[in-house]
């Protein structure tokens, strides 16, 4: 049912310079594997298995991760280092990978807009590599799509911020069918605490059905002056049902220095059993 995930990787990850000069930060290392590879991963355990990325320039080595590196495979064939290569090998035999670029940066909503040749009249998955979310059960993606055979409906992964912290995310009003979803009345993008409909936060995964790319089309410019993908939900909610979902997990903002370095930690002691 939902087949495909939406990945918007054409940011210049300005927060993390000098060391995103030349690397994309979608390829930052939480540990062994890059932010995006979390992500495709989290879109294959929910049964999703086409991958449209959504790129731009110098944003090569996304593309090259997901690809046989056949000198470096035939140098440590038959060698301990081997194993090292098993996760990346069950991604790539698992996964259709399709990609296309965004020439100009013009905000999150206009970057899904550039994905919809790669999407089709399909609902679809979005996730934003740089929120790594981590779940002891089924992923937040995983948890979504079953909520989606259910409902047929647009969802947006929702968490309970700082009043404070909610001028850095889209803000949703909406009404509780329990005490984890809720059918969002309004969504605004970036407000001030004072203007905040709430402090339920709007994080890095949606499931989107085909009609956000119409209403992408007619969206004008917003907060900062771009395209935002919050504003076009926001639209969305006069047609159809949008649905605010209150995941099970816990979710680092990689797109900062202190989330990075969170994850980071979280993960390694995860790997080492601490």
């Amino acid at each position: 049912m939902i087949d495909k995930c939406l990945f918007p990787a054409a940011g210049y990850g300005t927060r993390f310079l000098p060391a995103t000069k030349v690397m994309p930060k979608e390829m930052l290392p939480i540990c062994t594997k890059p932010l995006i590879q979390y992500g495709v991963e989290e879109a294959i355990e929910a049964g999703i298995h086409t991958m449209a990325i959504v790129t731009g320039r110098g944003k090569r080595t996304l593309e090259d991760h997901f690809d046989i590196s056949y000198e470096l495979e035939h140098q440590i064939r038959g060698t301990t280092k081997e194993k090292h290569l098993a996760d990346i090998r069950n991604v790539i035999d698992k996964s259709r990978f399709v990609y296309t670029r965004q020439r100009e940066i013009k905000g999150l909503g206009h970057a899904v807009l550039t994905g919809r040749h790669l999407i089709g009249k399909e609902a679809f998955a979005v996730i934003l590599a740089d929120d790594l979310c981590v779940s002891k059960g089924d992923s937040v993606v995983k948890q979504m799509v079953e909520l989606y055979k259910r409902e047929r409906c647009s969802i947006v992964a929702v968490m309970e911020v700082a009043p404070n912290e909610i001028i850095s995310y889209g803000s949703i009003a909406g009404d509780w069918i329990d005490d984890n979803l809720a059918v969002v009345r309004e969504m605004v993008e970036k407000p001030t605490p004072d203007k905040a409909p709430s402090n339920f936060a709007v994080i890095g995964r949606y499931i989107l059905t085909p009609r956000i790319f119409e209403t992408l089309e007619k969206q004008s410019a917003g907060a900062n002056g771009e395209i935002q993908l919050t504003d076009a939900i926001n639209a969305l909610i006069k047609e159809e049902k949008v649905l605010a979902y209150r995941f099970s997990g816990i979710r680092y903002d990689c797109g900062n220095l202190d989330g990075f370095v969170a994850a980071t930690n979280a993960i390694y002691k995860q790997m080492k059993g601490l």
